[in-house]
């Protein structure tokens, strides 16, 4: 186990933790002992938030603790370390002839880190990452281990913890058979089909995405269909034209580091995300936020975003629109609403990003938007606290599990807690 004093940056370079140590355990007993004593902790996983969620005085990073991945077949379940990331669990549930039910944009991501943030991929069928989890196992900040699985009192409340319950040592996940995917590439779709056929066109594959740059016309969708059921899509998407070329989301870069396309059939884990897990999806260069609105409302909130193109477009390299459905895990973005999701990657202009989120979120306000919590956004918690059934629920989960606040850091009290 090692302590290091320097800076600590996340994925992109955006934003600096504030640590003074970061933590190295190898055992789970050092775990308990750093966390018993830490007056303020929280887990560093992949780095992938462009925000503080992750940060505090020490940063406990679980990569070396042994990974222990063990699928039970009968069970239909896979357990892992709270270290691993997608990619790495990959290796292993292709060996098993097993997969999830869905995955990220990108592989690169650590499974407890996405879990916790309620992160997602897209399918109108599919919930977020979070949905696959079956038990937990976690250390709180007394350095008590407890354990939970799923329909026990409080799970929905565990799962997606945003860092603030304690450190989750290992996590136990839904498995299923291995499937085989396609994904194609449909370009020009324009606004009057996206809405006259909107849930056709979100529904037209197992997992669908929509890349615009809020021009005339929206520039991609991506259809990735399982094998093992109908095809939906014949010839073009309602006048979008199939690709010939595979193609990144972002218009006119290299799309060597994302998944085939054009048809061609392969492994779930090949498919699902849009990057490749053995190339850097990106350079670094972006910020990134997102909001989850209600699908009642989602024409409407895309109709609002339109308007404000002229603003948008100079510091957006692209924007996806997906769906995912609901859950009943208390601090996700889609408890109890099917949702869309909608993204924007913007150029790394921290300032004039952060005006321009102000101003969306003003404009979403009236559509209930949940901004994603790994993301980069401006709502505190009196915004964001009403939009949360559970939230005092959850409120009252914290203070039970971690009674002395080690791991409420600055962000957690302006995001979450506000004036409780």
């Amino acid at each position: 186990m090692t302590e290091i004093s320097v800076p600590e940056r996340n994925w992109a370079g955006t934003y600096t933790y504030q640590a003074q140590k970061l933590h190295r355990p190898r055992t789970i007993e050092q775990v308990q002992q750093i966390v018993a004593k830490a007056a303020n902790v929280h887990v560093l996983g992949s780095r992938h938030s462009f925000n503080g969620i992750a940060d505090a005085s020490e940063l406990i990073s679980l990569e070396n603790l042994p990974a222990y991945v063990l699928v039970e077949h009968e069970a239909h379940t896979v357990s892992l370390g709270g270290g691993m990331t997608y990619g790495n669990l990959i290796k292993t549930l292709n060996d098993e002839g097993v997969a999830l039910h869905t995955l990220a944009s990108l592989p690169h991501i650590s499974v407890a880190g996405a879990v916790a943030t309620a992160a997602h991929g897209s399918g109108v069928t599919c919930g977020n990452l979070a949905t696959a989890v079956a038990g937990l196992e976690m250390v709180t900040s007394s350095g008590e281990i407890i354990k939970a699985s799923r329909g026990d009192p409080d799970f929905d409340g565990l799962v997606v913890g945003l860092g603030a319950l304690g450190v989750v040592t290992r996590i136990t996940l839904d498995v299923q058979p291995a499937y085989e995917m396609k994904q194609q590439v449909f370009e020009g779709l324009s606004w009057k089909a996206l809405y006259d056929h909107f849930d056709e066109i979100t529904s037209c594959g197992y997992s669908v995405s929509i890349f615009t740059r809020w021009g005339q016309t929206n520039d991609q969708v991506w259809v990735k269909s399982r094998m093992d059921e109908p095809d939906r899509v014949e010839g073009d998407l309602f006048g979008a034209i199939a690709a010939t070329v595979d193609r990144h989301p972002i218009v006119g870069l290299d799309p060597t580091p994302c998944t085939p396309q054009l048809g061609r059939p392969g492994l779930w884990s090949n498919r699902l995300p849009h990057f490749r897990m053995g190339y850097t999806p990106s350079s670094g260069q972006e910020i990134q936020s997102e909001y989850l609105i209600p699908r009642r409302h989602a024409f409407a909130a895309i109709e609002t975003l339109r308007a404000l193109a002229d603003r948008i477009q100079p510091l957006l390299q692209v924007s996806e629109i997906r769906r995912v459905a609901a859950d009943r895990l208390w601090m996700s973005m889609n408890y109890e609403e099917d949702c869309v999701g909608i993204h924007f990657t913007w150029k790394r202009e921290p300032d004039a990003v952060q005006e321009m989120v102000i101003q969306i979120e003003d404009a979403l306000t009236p559509f209930e938007a949940r901004p994603h919590w790994g993301k980069f956004f401006y709502a505190n918690a009196a915004a964001i606290a009403p939009l949360y059934q559970r939230h005092s629920d959850f409120v009252r989960l914290v203070e039970r599990l971690d009674p002395r606040g080690a791991f409420r850091n600055a962000w957690f009290k302006a995001h979450v807690l506000g004036g409780n």
